[in-house]
């Protein structure tokens, strides 16, 4: 049975949203037996709530204190963008010699695009990124310590951060859940947000790598400001005014 009231209509669509990544207005209102319209508005409640980005025919849901998505699931969204997201972002190497990489897939790729013919040594709180280049040449892995989470691969809590705290490292090329030029750079989980801003707080450069649909969403714990940040690498799916908007806070926008 179709749900009968606001709330419940409400809760179906972001339980939708959240098992397949995204939905679509026309198919919502078929499945749920409403006008359009009305699907519309409750997708406009659902972002005033922070639960759901609107985009063009649909929407897709915000990651929050209580809700995020796996690195399974973000190694098959967005495939394309976030490779070449990634390509460009390991060309701002520059002449750094130690790097850190977090976690998430599009750091990730980009580990996997940096350059294979020249020493350097990579700090990483991600089995993955740690894993795909542990048989490199020429590059020295170091893997911080900690707990293990489940969803991610990576390493979080004190163990994590006081390792980090040692360093001075040259570049970071950080992720994140949400970007926007009110909030800056957030997480959903504090345990994360920590480790994500001892790198920040460890760099003499900070690189933001990630795709489109990060633009505009704010999730649940803030580590590191706008300002901090060199140079955002993102895709032409941004609009051009709003990477304006993003440069005039200080970093380079560069959309590939």
């Amino acid at each position: 049975m179709p749900p009968r009231t606001a709330e419940e209509r409400q809760r179906a669509i972001v339980h939708a949203a959240r098992a397949t990544g995204s939905v679509d207005v026309a198919v919502l209102a078929a499945e749920l037996g409403v006008a359009r319209e009305t699907v519309r508005r409750d997708l406009r409640a659902l972002e005033d709530h922070g639960l759901v980005r609107r985009t063009h025919g649909g929407a897709y849901p915000v990651e929050s204190a209580g809700f995020e998505t796996t690195l399974a699931f973000r190694a098959t969204s967005h495939v394309p963008e976030k490779r070449r997201i990634a390509a460009a972002a390991a060309g701002l190497l520059g002449d750094a010699e130690t790097v850190f990489v977090d976690e998430g897939f599009t750091p990730q790729l980009i580990a996997e695009a940096l350059p294979a013919g020249r020493p350097l040594t990579v700090v990483t709180a991600s089995l993955p990124v740690a894993g795909a280049l542990a048989g490199a040449e020429n590059v020295s892995v170091l893997l911080l310590g900690g707990r293990v989470r489940s969803g991610t691969l990576a390493t979080v809590d004190h163990w994590t951060t006081k390792m980090l705290a040692g360093f001075v490292v040259d570049l970071a090329y950080i992720g994140a859940n949400g970007i926007s030029r009110e909030h800056g750079l957030t997480t959903p989980d504090p345990a994360v947000g920590e480790v994500k801003a001892q790198a920040v707080r460890a760099s003499r450069r900070v690189v933001f790598a990630g795709v489109h649909t990060k633009f505009g969403a704010v999730s649940f714990c803030r580590f590191a400001d706008i300002g901090a940040l060199e140079a955002i690498v993102t895709s032409t799916l941004l609009p051009s005014a709003e990477a304006h908007r993003y440069s005039l806070l200080g970093p380079q926008v560069i959309r590939v």
